[in-house]
């Protein structure tokens, strides 16, 4: 990693301070995308993702490859964990791979390893401590964007690029790039201790969910983490966390090998990882996913390279079935109906998820469900994503497929899920299918400002909107 120091005076822009390195590759991929046919859709060059969203159409790839890793460190005053300039296109494993060993790490850590910051920060993300720091896009203090007209400017929460600020959290690449971005850090412990408390009603854990979120600690300890898991109605595991320094003479445990960390939920009810594998505890089976593959039979798994057991992996493999339908052709010749892909994360009030949770459980017949309470940091409001300040809220995630129902059509549950979370006061993120009319979609996502934030920085169009990419998958 290390500094690479501190040069040029402030350009017109206002990007004081970053270093030269950084500012020529700023330049160069400016200029790429100059070079780009204007009249060609724009796409990353990216070699992962992590949108379960198909897109139609040929496009010009913009290379963004240069945008990686830490830039640049900051002390924060009396030895805090300062901040750090990282690149847009930086995945949180590489992140981790290089704060952790100094004791730091970004605020918030998506559960996957290749999610990158900029994907995190346009496209939300979330994690075990969003239900005291809030999303990633919270702890950003200013972003360098390439913008759809050519520009690079630098967006603050106050100044000139207030407006592009506040829209870039769900806007999906669809304004700009984030080319850097200078977030806020916390400190780290090297070990995570886990307890897992096991609650057979939905609202008693709704209720405890409630107390962490106003007290930070649980029976009297302090809790750094919180998410959980329901393996049904009758079945929900919260797990707390806290960071320790001390493994009082225990060895962490490792679900990188033959044991599966969520079944660990129902049989340990305290456990201990060192903090790199606890950031990536969901990202070896994709949480539960992995079964889908296999790759949780014991017998496969004996033989199925570690190094393959990564949410990317897994991906890639989804992706090669989405091309080629070999599994759908399969069940077909099987007499099996064709399925609905049902791969979505809600956001819904805490006085009403046991609500939807039983919902979903006795309509939709997929489990376990992942819980993860949330809570924004602050009173700002992000227009995109218009959660409400000062109000708890448990991101809901179900990844899986349902047989399509005869008479019914692909699409169906993921348009009543639509229809329930809407009447909950809740948002579903865009990352998968998404289904809104035109009219629904602006009212749920910001519609107006979006369209004067789209305006301003992308005049001609040359990035799609926003509907567009999230509905129409262009």
């Amino acid at each position: 990693m290390g500094r690479m120091g501190r040069v040029h005076p402030e350009s017109g822009e206002g990007r004081a301070g970053r270093p030269a390195a950084y500012l020529d590759a700023v330049d160069r991929v400016a200029a790429r995308y100059a070079a780009l046919p204007a009249d060609r859709p724009v796409r990353l060059a990216k070699r992962t993702s992590n949108l379960f969203r198909a897109r139609a159409g040929d496009a010009s790839r913009l290379d963004l490859s240069e945008m990686v890793g830490v830039l640049d460190l900051t002390e924060g005053e009396g030895g805090g964990p300062g901040t750090a300039l990282v690149g847009g296109l930086s995945t949180y494993e590489r992140l981790v791979d290089e704060l952790l060993p100094r004791g730091r790490m970004p605020l918030v850590v998506p559960q996957l390893r290749t999610i990158t910051l900029g994907g995190a920060v346009v496209g939300l993300g979330i994690e075990s401590t969003s239900f005291r720091s809030g999303l990633p896009h919270e702890s950003v203090l200013e972003a360098d964007v390439l913008t759809g007209d050519g520009r690079v400017v630098t967006a603050r929460p106050d100044g000139e690029h207030a407006d592009l600020f506040r829209a870039l959290p769900n806007s999906y690449g669809t304004l700009g790039y984030c080319l850097g971005l200078v977030v806020e850090l916390e400190r780290t412990a090297p070990l995570v201790e886990l307890r897992h408390a096991r609650l057979a009603d939905l609202d008693e854990a709704c209720a405890v969910v409630a107390a962490v979120m106003g007290s930070g600690e649980h029976e009297g300890e302090p809790v750094d983490f919180l998410d959980g898991v329901v393996f049904g109605a009758t079945e929900t595991y919260l797990t707390l966390g806290r960071w320790t320094e001390d493994a009082g003479g225990r060895t962490p445990s490792d679900y990188t090998g033959q044991q599966i960390y969520y079944r660990s939920l129902q049989h340990r009810r305290r456990d201990l990882l060192t903090a790199e594998d606890y950031l990536w505890r969901w990202d070896t089976d994709w949480f539960w996913c992995s079964r889908a593959f296999g790759a949780q039979d014991p017998r496969l798994r004996r033989v199925w390279p570690r190094r393959w057991r990564r949410s990317d992996v897994y991906w890639r493999v989804m992706a090669l079935e989405q091309r080629y339908h070999v599994q759908r052709q399969l069940r077909r010749r099987r007499g099996r109906p064709d399925q609905e892909r049902v791969v979505q994360d809600v956001e819904i009030p805490l006085a009403r998820t046991a609500e939807f949770v039983r919902w979903f459980l006795a309509t939709v017949p997929i489990e376990p469900l992942w819980l993860c309470p949330v809570r924004l940091r602050d009173d700002r409001v992000w227009p995109l994503y218009p959660m409400r300040p000062g109000e708890d809220y448990v991101n809901v995630g179900f990844w899986s497929a349902v047989d399509i129902a005869p008479g019914g059509r692909d699409g169906d549950v993921n348009r009543m899920i639509e229809d329930k979370v809407i009447e909950l006061g809740g948002h579903k993120g865009l990352y998968s299918t998404a289904t809104y009319d035109r009219a629904t979609f602006d009212r749920l996502y910001g519609g107006e400002v979006y369209a004067q934030v789209k305006a301003a920085y992308d005049p001609g169009g040359r990035l799609p909107t926003l509907y567009d990419k999230a509905v129409r998958g262009r």
